[in-house]
C-alpha cells in the first residue's frame, strides 16, 4: 500500500512573503493536515504561533520552516515524537536554525535573481 504523505522538500510550494499565515494555508505550505499541526503544538514546544481573535492561529515564517523540520524528522528520517523533540532542542537546533536561514536566503537571492532577469 503505497503512502500519499510523504511529500519530499523539493515537492513543496515555495512559502510566500507574507508576514503571518493561517493553519490552512500552512497546513497547504507543508502538506501536513491541520488537526497534525494542532497536536504538534501540543507535543513540540519550539512550535508557537499566535493566537489572536477566536483563537485563530497565525503562523510567522520561522514557525512554516519549523513545521517543515519537524515533518522532515518524523516522516523523512523516521524519529519519533520524543526523538525529534530531543534532535530540535539539543545542539541540532542551532545547525537546524542555521539552515533555515540559509534556505530563506537562498530563496531571497533567487527571487532577486528573478527580478534583475525581468528588468534587463
Amino acid at each position: 500500500m503505497a503512502s500519499n504523505h510523504k511529500v519530499s522538500k523539493q515537492s513543496l510550494p515555495e512559502i510566500p512573503d507574507k508576514r503571518y499565515f493561517t493553519i490552512g494555508e500552512v497546513s497547504t505550505l507543508c502538506a501536513v493536515k491541520p488537526h497534525v499541526l494542532r497536536y504538534w503544538e501540543q507535543e513540540f514546544s519550539t512550535l508557537r504561533p499566535s493566537k489572536r481573535r477566536g483563537n485563530r492561529r497565525y503562523y510567522r515564517h520561522e514557525d512554516v520552516l519549523m513545521v517543515r523540520q519537524i515533518k522532515d524528522l518524523l516522516y523523512e528520517q523516521g524519529f519519533t515524537i520524543s526523538g525529534a523533540r530531543a534532535q530540535l532542542s539539543g545542539s541540532k537546533a542551532k545547525a537546524s536554525e542555521e539552515q533555515a536561514h540559509n534556505e530563506f536566503n537562498k530563496h531571497v537571492i533567487e527571487q532577486l535573481q528573478e527580478v534583475l532577469e525581468i528588468l534587463q
